[in-house]
């Protein structure tokens, strides 16, 4: 189910232009579900580090609006860079690279590269939050070198 609902919000996402403001009970009523499967689906794949900006409105005529970010390659790192806080996740940061490198904002060498120096055997014998801070620190430091 969630990936028909994901099918559903890309869709219309691409007619749109990059940018959809979905009622959440219009939707759930069309695909058959209830509404928490949509949060869910929104919760879960159109987050920030995957590219995307969602906005919620409450009340009657509420909506939740899904915009696909379409920065240059430099506003799309400098904004990750800031985004990623002081610690990151070895799934997290691999979600991320990913993205930047379908997005041909990083280049398949860039990814590798740095998806090798994220990964949790470098560091062994760290607890976990020094790990995702390590890597966080790294992370930017390696984004912040790929924008210049």
């Amino acid at each position: 189910m969630t990936d028909l609902i994901a099918a559903q919000i890309n869709e219309m996402l691409r007619q749109s232009g990059g940018t959809v403001k979905i009622q959440r009970n219009e939707l759930a009523g069309k695909i058959g579900c209830v509404p928490s499967q949509i949060n869910y689906v929104i919760t879960n794949r159109y987050t920030l580090e995957n590219g995307y900006l969602v906005e919620s409105r409450r009340g009657g005529g509420g909506f939740i609006q899904i915009v696909k970010l379409d920065y240059d390659n430099k506003e799309t790192i400098f904004h990750l860079i800031n985004s990623i806080g002081s610690e990151i996740d070895e799934t997290s940061a691999r979600v991320i690279l990913e993205n930047l490198t379908s997005d041909k904002i990083l280049t398949t060498g860039q990814y590798k590269l740095i998806l090798a120096a994220m990964s949790d055997q470098n560091f062994k014998g760290l607890s976990d939050p020094a790990k995702r801070t390590i890597r966080a620190n790294l992370m930017k430091m390696m984004l912040l070198t790929c924008a210049k």
